[in-house]
């Protein structure tokens, strides 16, 4: 795997798919938190689309994304990770990042193949926590 830091050192456009509007939602918090430490957040959820979340405008799909997007970030099950894939490299993101629990080795695949870095069964959150703040958190707790 890449180096994390690294990762979120260098790149601080994030494609986030599946993000909700309900503020206790995983992936809600996560986008909240990652906005507080400087990245763009474009949330992705075909159910949502033209709504905003957190001041962002929601996305159908990360092909609709207009600026670069460096991270597409997931919060979907495993199985709709490897059309995710396909469409990181369509939009030649850097990353493609899986949520805790979520791993797709054809995916995995995928984006190597196209030179795109794997992350997976991570969360963004906590890892930044980790690398930058020194902390390690119970999730979903959010410091404001």
């Amino acid at each position: 795997m890449s180096d994390i830091k690294e990762i979120l050192s260098k790149y601080k456009s994030i494609a986030m798919i599946g993000v909700s509007n309900n503020p206790t939602k995983a992936s809600t918090i996560v986008m909240k938190y990652m906005q507080k430490y400087g990245f763009k957040v474009y949330p992705v959820n075909p159910k949502a689309k033209g709504q905003k979340i957190l001041g962002e405008e929601i996305y159908e799909k990360i092909t609709d994304i207009k600026d670069g997007v460096d991270i597409v970030d997931v919060f979907r099950p495993s199985n709709e990770a490897l059309e995710i894939a396909k469409d990181t490299v369509t939009i030649n993101a850097k990353v493609l990042w899986l949520q805790l629990g979520i791993k797709n080795e054809e995916a995995k695949k995928l984006v190597k193949e196209n030179n795109i870095e794997y992350v997976e069964d991570r969360c963004t959150k906590m890892e930044y926590q980790k690398h930058f703040l020194k902390i390690r958190q119970a999730f979903p707790v959010l410091q404001d």
